[in-house]
């Protein structure tokens, strides 16, 4: 195990990642001095700086710390990484993220949210009740919390919520006390190599659970039965036999009234201010976990309501009475359908545009199929090129393969292009959907200018 007492000088390798940064803030708002690399710059990563967090954006031995005493980054780097092979070859103590997080969090008590989708919000959800209702905690986020426009926040309660990530098996080095588990659908198969490996992490990642902790699982799980912990607690949206489950859902005009049972035990009257059916399943295994730590079920009720979402979990841009444009993180084809699904339900008299952009070669090319099932829920489908990440492009894979097999006529734009057809074609009226987990995010503003520019 790494041990963190003495360290004084950080690098990060990755550091605009929204998992390192958030271990970077945690290093710096411990009087640690933090710096480190990232290829592009982004909003985050000028965050960062304004917090007194330098940031360099080029791959040179030159601009690496030669006294940094612990080298943090994340396995998404690529092998040939300069500055990486350098701290290697010389020596340094080197540590993914993970480990790292893991040695933070030895000694506390852990809030673990995994799976393959919905643990961003979750997560968040639960930290912010938390912290809403003054119970206290620290968390470590995959997403930044739009009431407090950052992925990390410490408190002295010896408490911390965490984003476990499935991705590289990060989340094998976690020791949880309540762990939830809410997806297992195929994803990294780059890593994993099959669906079945996967599930043997999340398997795994169960068995991690404190001796006298808590698994909160998704009702009817494959390999449910393998779950390890002292106590489970199954949860669905609508399942009336599930422990956990949301009752007397009404929709309203963009946000949710609803009640939660937990255990016979009812929450009536939560409002949650945030779009899509699948985040009151979420909300609900937040009040869950909060009803677990012994919050009043009222402060929990204030903290929900209050509650402003994730930045890119079906966050409203503009939303009026005819125009209603979401941006969202969605990257697997689970993701697209509920948010899809999701923007119809609550805005049914609206043509539904939706513009994705696949993240990764791999990816696309395992999962096209369901890509094209899921997208063909909108009316109308423009597609950016794949955004690669790590990886290099793989021959015949492209955005063209998710377009052939939809049944609907779609195209593929670069961003200039997408630019251009909105103002020409998406002009006052419709819902508009962005998604994808790559650098769609920067297209965000200049979309918004060009439709508030209609109405």
């Amino acid at each position: 195990m790494i041990r963190l007492e003495n360290i004084q000088k950080i690098y990060f390798i990755g550091i605009g990642g929204i998992g390192m940064s958030a271990l970077a803030r945690y290093f710096s708002f411990h009087g640690k001095q933090v710096s480190g690399y990232d290829k592009t710059e982004t909003l985050l990563t000028k965050q960062l700086a304004s917090e007194c967090i330098d940031v360099n954006y080029q791959d040179d031995v030159a601009t690496a710390p030669k006294d940094a005493e612990l080298i943090i980054y994340t396995p998404a780097i690529p092998a040939d990484h300069a500055q990486y092979n350098y701290y290697k070859e010389n020596n340094y103590t080197l540590a993914k993220r993970s480990e790292v997080l893991g040695a933070i969090t030895e000694s506390s008590f852990n809030i673990c949210v995994a799976g393959t989708h919905g643990k961003t919000t979750i997560s968040t959800m639960v930290a912010h009740i938390l912290r809403d209702s003054g119970y206290g905690c620290n968390a470590f986020l995959g997403g930044i919390a739009s009431n407090y426009n950052t992925n990390f926040w410490s408190n002295e309660r010896s408490t911390c919520v965490i984003e476990a990530d499935e991705y590289d098996r990060s989340f094998l080095t976690l020791s949880p006390d309540i762990a939830v588990i809410t997806a297992m659908d195929a994803d990294h198969l780059d890593i994993y190599g099959s669906e079945a490996a996967m599930q043997d992490a999340f398997v795994d990642f169960s068995k991690r659970i404190k001796p006298t902790g808590t698994l909160v699982v998704k009702k009817g799980l494959t390999r449910d039965a393998e779950f390890k912990a002292g106590n489970i607690i199954r949860y669905h949206i609508n399942d009336t036999s599930a422990n956990v489950y949301a009752h007397n859902v009404k929709m309203m005009n963009g946000y949710y009234l609803f009640d939660v049972m937990v255990n016979d035990d009812a929450v009536d009257d939560v409002a949650l201010n945030m779009g899509g059916l699948h985040n009151v399943e979420n909300a609900s295994v937040a009040i869950a976990i909060a009803k677990q730590l012994g919050i009043d079920d009222q402060a929990i009720r204030n903290a929900v309501e209050d509650f402003k979402g994730v930045k890119r979990r079906f966050e409203y841009i503009i939303k009026n009475k005819n125009l209603v444009y979401i941006d969202d993180y969605a990257h697997h084809p689970e993701e697209l359908s509920s948010l899809i699904n999701s923007a119809k339900d609550l805005f049914p008299g609206l043509k539904c545009t939706v513009v994705f952009q696949p993240h990764l070669f791999s990816r696309t090319r395992d999962l096209a199929e369901q890509f094209a099932t899921s997208l063909d829920l909108a009316d109308e489908v423009l597609l950016l090129p794949v955004y690669p990440a790590r990886e290099l492009p793989i021959e015949g894979v492209n955005s063209e393969l998710i377009r052939n097999k939809l049944d609907k006529k779609a195209r593929v734009l670069s961003a200039d292009e997408l630019l251009e057809h909105i103002k020409q074609h998406h002009l006052n009226s419709g819902l508009l959907i962005t998604a994808g987990a790559g650098d769609i995010d920067k297209l965000v503003e200049p979309v918004k200018k060009i439709l508030s520019a209609s109405y």
